[in-house]
């Protein structure tokens, strides 16, 4: 079986999860999740989870991501993006000094108010849900960290935005935020995701190129190669298949690590606590 990550340039106008299915098709699986999703309007780095490595996901969706969008200044739509409803026009008289002012104001933590057109819950049912039928839907401020920002102008009415930030930002909101602090409202117009957690543009393959797939494929434990690594003798592999612990191991650090078995292949997810080893994902029967 082929398990392990490919990483996709997602086209404009098509979801995530249209991606998934494309993905489905080409390589004649069901068992594949995606860690990170992007919205119709935006391309860039989507990475795809294929059969065991679907059980990984978890610990991709929360690597920081990096951004290259576009800010249209003087328009304020209703999902904060190009593909909503212009909800009111405004002048635009934007000076750089604004700009810098502006990069500094939105940089490290922050507080962010999500969109109205997103999938957050609210009373049970998704924003989006709620908006669409013309609800007014008030969603709480979340913390979020932005690690670097730049804002540089590329005409009257647009500003390139680049950012990297903690996953769950949301670049959309990032923009109508910036647009009311430089007094003239914005949204976000165009976005490209350039890099997530360690997997960049450099690696993706494109939809069009999908039947490549075998030659891009990407082991399993590339995705938490962020984890210490712990190699078992025979006898170790044996009683980790099983689930059972441990004792008597060596690891630099507690937490979680990559194990590997007396083969040198990867095996499993392991907690290491003082010298003990406990399995939390096998992989192998």
């Amino acid at each position: 079986m082929n398990d392990g990550l490919l990483v996709v340039d997602k086209p404009q106008g098509i979801s995530s999860h249209d991606v998934v299915a494309r993905g489905r098709r080409a390589i004649g699986t069901r068992a594949i999740g995606h860690a990170g999703t992007l919205d119709p309007m935006a391309t860039g780095v989507l990475v795809l989870c294929i059969n065991k490595a679907t059980r990984l996901s978890e610990y991709l969706l929360g690597e920081d991501k990096t951004y290259i969008g576009v800010i249209r200044l003087g328009q304020r739509t209703n999902t904060d993006d190009a593909e909503g409803e212009v909800l009111e026009e405004r002048s635009v008289n934007v000076t750089a000094d604004a700009l810098a002012l502006a990069a500094l104001q939105f940089s490290g933590p922050i507080m962010q108010v999500p969109p109205q057109f997103s999938a957050i819950k609210r009373d049970g049912q998704r924003a989006y849900a709620l908006a669409r039928k013309g609800e007014s839907v008030e969603l709480a401020a979340r913390p979020t960290i932005i690690h670097q920002i730049d804002l540089k102008r590329l005409s009257e009415n647009s500003v390139q935005i680049d950012v990297m930030c903690k996953a769950g930002t949301y670049v959309r909101a990032l923009a109508r935020d910036i647009g009311e602090t430089l007094g003239c409202g914005g949204h976000l117009s165009a976005l490209r995701r350039i890099q997530a957690g360690q997997f960049d543009l450099s690696q993706a393959l494109s939809l069009e190129r999908l039947s490549e797939w075998q030659a891009h494929l990407l082991p399993m434990d590339q995705a938490v190669k962020q984890f210490p690594a712990i190699h078992l003798d025979e006898h170790g592999t044996r009683a980790l298949k099983m689930g059972q612990a441990l004792s008597g191991l060596t690891l630099l650090q507690d937490g979680l690590c990559r194990v590997y078995d007396a083969y040198g292949a990867f095996m499993a997810i392991g907690q290491m606590s003082g010298q003990v080893l406990k399995p939390v994902k096998v992989f192998v029967a």
